[in-house]
């Protein structure tokens, strides 16, 4: 948390401030230590990212728990609904972010920027007796066809991004009513196909050998939200038949792929450790609307962005 946001919240409320992100080696406290921490600075609001909120936390005369991310899954919301303790979240805090990564990975694949830059630094420019026009000719954005698969705020930030680029867009998303509900038809025939979907029972995996098949040949692969969406087997087996002509991924399980994996060795594919939402902007902003959410508690009020209003006699939305 940086910014107004904070300032805000320390005007509010005293303050204990140690991010989670500074910590080296990291540190992530599980409900039992957090429960242990909170009690020990007599706590009253518990805002976290990453640390795991249950069991004993529950226990302590909380007013509120924040978690700064748009999914609280590290936080037992049955447990915290049954304690009467309101949860609140930022949804769309890292929505620009996310989408201006998912842009410069889609130019990195297609332009092959990562491997034009280390001919450069290796000073093999003319690798193999070529010239670099000859081994890194990729093709323009401008009048192609994308896909988003996910249609939230991550989704329709990089709509106009690519729209902006040229780009014929459509989006998939069969719970958001202005977006497409028939995954084939906005797959298919598709230059670039971009993941943003949340990690559900229906939606791990889904987007598999078949799916991959509806992509139009030499056509690129995007996920920048959760690996569990996408058959990594599946998409492994489209870049090695050269059905798709490059992919990025911002997410792995354990946000490493095993020694050995196929994708380590591919030059036309880009990983990045998931570094979607990491900007000091993104920060701010999930500072700010955790900062007015409490205001909005302390003063009797309706959080905007609370996930079970019901502990305050409210409703879901």
């Amino acid at each position: 948390m940086r910014g107004p946001g904070l300032d805000k919240l320390a005007k509010l409320v005293d303050v204990v401030h140690e991010p989670w992100i500074d910590q080296s080696p990291l540190r992530l406290y599980d409900g039992a230590a957090l429960a242990q921490r909170l009690e020990a600075e007599g706590a009253d609001i518990a805002i976290v990212e990453a640390d795991f909120v249950s069991g004993p936390v529950f226990e302590l005369p909380l007013l509120a728990v924040a978690a700064t991310r748009g999914d609280p899954n590290n936080v037992d919301v049955a447990a915290a609904t049954a304690a009467g303790v309101p949860v609140l979240r930022t949804p769309g805090r890292n929505a620009d972010a996310v989408a201006e990564l998912a842009v410069g990975l889609l130019l990195a694949v297609i332009r092959r920027i990562l491997p034009a830059d280390d001919d450069v630094r290796q000073i093999e420019v003319f690798r193999d007796g070529t010239i670099p026009y000859q081994r890194f000719r990729g093709w323009e954005l401008a009048g192609r066809r994308a896909a988003i698969v996910g249609y939230g705020a991550v989704g329709r930030a990089l709509e106009w991004r690519l729209r902006g680029l040229g780009m014929d867009v459509v989006a998939y998303d069969p719970y958001v009513e202005d977006a497409g509900h028939d995954l084939e038809a906005a797959v298919s025939g598709a230059d670039v196909v971009s993941l943003h979907a949340a990690v559900t029972p229906e939606t791990v995996g889904f987007f598999g050998p078949e799916q991959f098949s509806w992509m139009r040949p030499g056509s690129v692969f995007l996920n920048t939200a959760r690996a569990k969406l996408a058959d990594m087997d599946a998409l492994v087996a489209a870049l090695e038949s050269g059905h798709l002509v490059g992919a990025a991924l911002d997410h792995s399980e354990g946000e490493q792929l095993p020694a050995g994996h196929p994708l380590l060795a591919m030059d036309n594919v880009v990983l990045t450790p998931h570094i979607g939402g990491a900007t000091t902007e993104t920060e701010a902003r999930g500072a700010q609307m955790v900062a007015d959410d409490i205001e909005r508690l302390l003063n009797g009020e309706m959080p905007l962005y609370i996930v079970n209003p019901e502990v305050l006699g409210g409703t879901r939305a």
